[in-house]
């Protein structure tokens, strides 16, 4: 397949092993080991949890570029692009280049079956193995213990929150999911964790695999948040306190941006606030509360996909209020806790627009979706058969001042990307919809 694009590679991928999904480590480490890709001889940082991780990465991979390091970031989903998922010294890697690895990597796998996943993680292996950057920063894609990240042993582990999400394959409770992401731990490898309430089995976990030292947050490290700013202090690289400046809110978490930084004082690197600040506004992650404004109106993308999450979108949208109103347009994943999503966010909007995703099956109905924000009371609320027609839909009642918030999953804000760029929407390949007579409350 050396003449096929990256498109074609990637369709084949999502056919060729049997489930989407297939947690284990034994098939990718056989074929890494094919390949010589393990151990790396690079410092490996590896985060997990269930939210923040993206931000996370982002923010690390921002200050050890800010300090001269070539980076090998590997992160999941993508919004756009596969290849956002592999990026080196911060520059997405190429076409040709995540061709001949996975070309590379189909000669080596003999009759084993890999995932689209990871497929994915071992083309990232191999192209750092090829360009030697200094340091490897990986996200970890699901879980942790089984995830074919953690065929890599970290120097560095980082744990985000600990939230309910992914219980069919992860567990019901958090202790349960704590002890999944609790995989990533090596015996006397630093752990840096940003879940301000860990469960007890983190702790016990931690503790069993001797995982030295153990930072968490509010104990070894600790952050106090203002009505308009935050300001942490952390543990600097001579093991005494290091406070940073007071800091006014952004679009990512204060949480996270302390394990970041944490992390890199670990890694020996030298924080300035002046640095975190050029590191912050490298970062800038896609879809982690995005905003752009546009003739005067905010548009706000989140990839806020369960509870915890959309919580703190709502904190965010709190801190953070319009001139008009907040208009919400929301898709997720049928999997996913619904009622407790809608719960969470009742009362913060206006105005609901639901789409459809018809070419992708774990998608919710918007139909169900309005059933349970009927429900819960809301009235406002539209529905449209796609998620084209249903930003036309939104944008069409939008004033001066208004705001959209486009949130759910990773579909959803990638989706909607596209159409918030004039040029971008002209060129869709997809029919052009009806937009119809909009009728909130109606669900049209």
């Amino acid at each position: 397949m050396s003449k096929t694009t990256l498109e074609q590679w990637l369709q084949r991928l999502e056919t060729i092993h049997p489930r989407e999904m297939d947690l284990g480590l034994e098939r990718i480490s056989a074929v890494a080991r094919t390949l010589e890709l393990l151990p790396v001889s690079q410092p490996v940082v590896t985060v997990a949890g269930t939210n923040g991780k993206g931000s996370t990465v982002a923010v690390l991979e921002a200050l050890l570029l800010e300090s001269g390091y070539r980076t090998g970031t590997f992160t999941s989903p993508h919004f756009l692009r596969f290849n956002e998922r592999i990026r080196i010294a911060g520059i997405e890697a190429s076409d040709a280049d995540i061709i001949a690895a996975f070309a590379e990597i189909d000669a080596a796998r003999g009759a084993i079956s890999l995932t689209y996943f990871e497929f994915a993680a071992l083309a990232a292996l191999l192209l750092f193995k090829a360009s030697a950057p200094d340091i490897l920063v990986l996200e970890v894609g699901l879980g942790g213990r089984l995830d074919a990240v953690n065929m890599v042993d970290p120097d560095i582990a980082i744990i985000t929150s600990i939230d309910l999400d992914h219980q069919s394959w992860l567990g019901e409770s958090r202790g349960e999911i704590a002890r999944e992401k609790a995989g990533i731990l090596r015996e006397s490898v630093p752990v840096v964790v940003a879940d301000p309430n860990p469960p007890t089995e983190l702790l016990h976990r931690i503790t069993e695999v001797g995982a030295s030292p153990a930072l968490f947050l509010g104990k070894e490290f600790t952050l106090a948040k203002g009505q308009g700013d935050w300001q942490a202090v952390l543990r600097g690289r001579d093991g005494q306190p290091m406070a940073l400046a007071p800091r006014q809110y952004g679009s990512i978490l204060p949480e996270n941006i302390c394990a970041a930084v944490q992390a890199a004082l670990l890694l020996n690197l030298e924080v300035s606030d002046a640095g975190l600040s050029r590191a912050l506004d490298r970062a800038a992650p896609v879809g982690r509360r995005q905003r752009r404004c546009i003739k005067e109106r905010d548009y706000v993308l989140d990839v806020a996909h369960n509870p915890a999450a959309v919580g703190k979108l709502v904190e965010y949208l709190q801190a953070s209020p319009c001139e008009g109103r907040t208009i919400g347009l929301f898709s997720v994943m049928s999997d996913k806790d619904v009622k407790s999503i809608v719960q969470t966010a009742l009362g913060h909007f206006d105005a609901w627009f639901l789409a459809d995703q018809p070419h992708n099956e774990r998608a919710a109905r918007a139909a169900d979706i309005a059933t349970v924000l009927g429900e819960a009371g809301e009235g406002m609320i539209s529905i449209s058969k796609n998620l084209r027609q249903a930003f036309r839909r939104a944008q069409s009642v939008m004033n001066r001042g208004d705001r959209l918030v486009v949130f759910g999953s990773f579909t959803t804000v990638a989706g909607v990307m596209p159409f918030l760029d004039n040029r971008a929407e002209a060129t869709q390949k997809c029919a052009e919809d009806e937009l119809g007579q909009v009728s909130i409350g109606g669900g049209t």
